[in-house]
């Protein structure tokens, strides 16, 4: 459910645009390109099945994606980053299979919550460490660009390697962001009962 201090958020396709791709349609191509979708992101099998109709993007696309899900951040930074960049894309499915691999990651409930709130994040009681993330996320989302301050600080506690991850991770979100809000890919039911799912929508 969305609170009352929840922002409107901008509104987004209600049903497919693309539908995903039925099993009964798919040529062995599709099957064995949907059987390489697996690791944390598993359960996704709207997003899979709507993009293997484009076999060549998808084919390049997963190895990328998949990279970034087992890359050199850490496995909670990693999901608190790209909650962030989902609830600032207002992208329903990125934030429902998010909650679920967070969770498993060690992000709590409270701390999920904390990242709806959006808002000032030095007001919002995270930890000097989680703030940055967030700073980040919304600096990289407002001005496709972190500030010094937020790269000195990220600078502190991550190598090179780490440090080249957190703008390509949360670009990369940045763009799934926008293929799942423009395709209308829909969250899948036992996924939407686990998460909180309704950013909020404003009419067309």
């Amino acid at each position: 459910m969305v609170s009352d201090a929840d922002p409107p958020g901008p509104w987004r396709p209600p049903a497919p645009r693309v539908p995903p791709l039925a099993p009964a349609d798919r040529d062995d191509q599709a099957v064995e390109l949907l059987a390489q979708a697996g690791g944390p992101a598993a359960g996704a099998t709207n997003i899979f099945s709507t993009l293997v109709r484009h076999p060549g993007l998808f084919r390049k696309w997963l190895p990328f994606g998949g990279k970034l899900l087992a890359g050199k951040l850490p496995a909670r930074d990693r999901e608190l980053l790209i909650l962030r960049t989902a609830w600032n894309c207002r992208s329903d499915y990125e934030w429902a299979q998010h909650v679920r691999i967070a969770r498993r990651a060690g992000v709590t409930d409270d701390e999920i919550e904390r990242v709806r709130a959006g808002g000032d994040v030095d007001a919002a009681g995270w930890p000097a460490a989680d703030a940055t993330l967030m700073r980040a996320a919304d600096e990289l989302h407002a001005d496709a660009c972190l500030s010094d301050a937020t790269w000195a600080a990220l600078a502190e506690r991550y190598d090179e390697r780490q440090m080249i991850e957190v703008p390509m991770l949360v670009g990369h979100y940045h763009m799934v962001a926008f293929a799942l809000n423009s395709l209308g890919v829909q969250v899948e039911d036992d996924i939407a009962r686990d998460a909180a799912v309704d950013i909020g929508r404003d009419a067309p």
